[in-house]
C-alpha cells in the first residue's frame, strides 16, 4: 500500500484496512531484521527490532479500540494501550527493545549499543522479538 492511499485510509478509517496495513509493513520490519542480521548490521537489525512490534502493537489497539493507534514509540505504553496482561519478562523485552530505537538512532549512544550488539547478543534478542511477535499476531487473527 503506498503512502496516498494510506493517508485515504487513515481519512475514513476503514479499521480492517488500518490494521492490515500495520500488519504488512510489520512483516516487511521483520524481514529488514533478517536483511540486516546476514550483512552484520547488528545495530540496524536491533532498530528494525523495536519497530516491529510497535506496529503490530498498533495494530491491536487499532482492532480494538476502532480508532487509530496513538503516536508515541514506547512499547510498553502502546501494549498498556492494548490491555495487553505482560509477563514481567515481557515487560522487561519491551522496555529493553524501546532503547534500542533510541540507542540506534544518536551517535552517541550508537557507539555504546554497537560494542553491546554482538552477533550473539542479536540473535537473541531477534528470538525473543520475534516469539513476542507471534504472540502479537495471535490475537489479530
Amino acid at each position: 500500500m503506498n503512502l496516498l492511499a494510506f493517508h485515504v485510509i487513515i481519512c475514513w478509517m476503514d479499521v480492517e484496512q488500518v490494521v492490515q496495513y500495520w500488519m504488512t509493513t510489520a512483516q516487511d520490519d521483520l524481514k529488514s531484521i533478517h536483511v540486516c542480521m546476514r550483512a552484520g548490521d547488528y545495530v540496524k537489525a536491533l532498530f528494525w527490532g523495536h519497530v516491529y512490534p510497535e506496529k503490530l502493537l498498533k495494530a491491536i489497539i487499532t482492532k480494538q479500540t476502532g480508532k487509530h493507534a496513538p503516536y508515541g514509540h514506547t512499547l510498553s505504553a502502546l501494549a498498556a494501550r492494548a490491555n495487553l496482561q505482560l509477563q514481567p519478562e515481557q515487560i522487561e523485552l519491551l522496555e529493553r527493545v524501546t532503547q534500542y530505537s533510541i540507542q540506534a538512532r544518536y551517535p552517541d549512544h550508537k557507539f555504546r549499543l554497537k560494542k553491546l550488539a554482538t552477533r550473539a547478543y542479536c540473535l537473541r534478542e531477534v528470538k525473543q522479538i520475534e516469539e513476542f511477535g507471534k504472540w502479537l499476531k495471535s490475537m489479530l487473527k
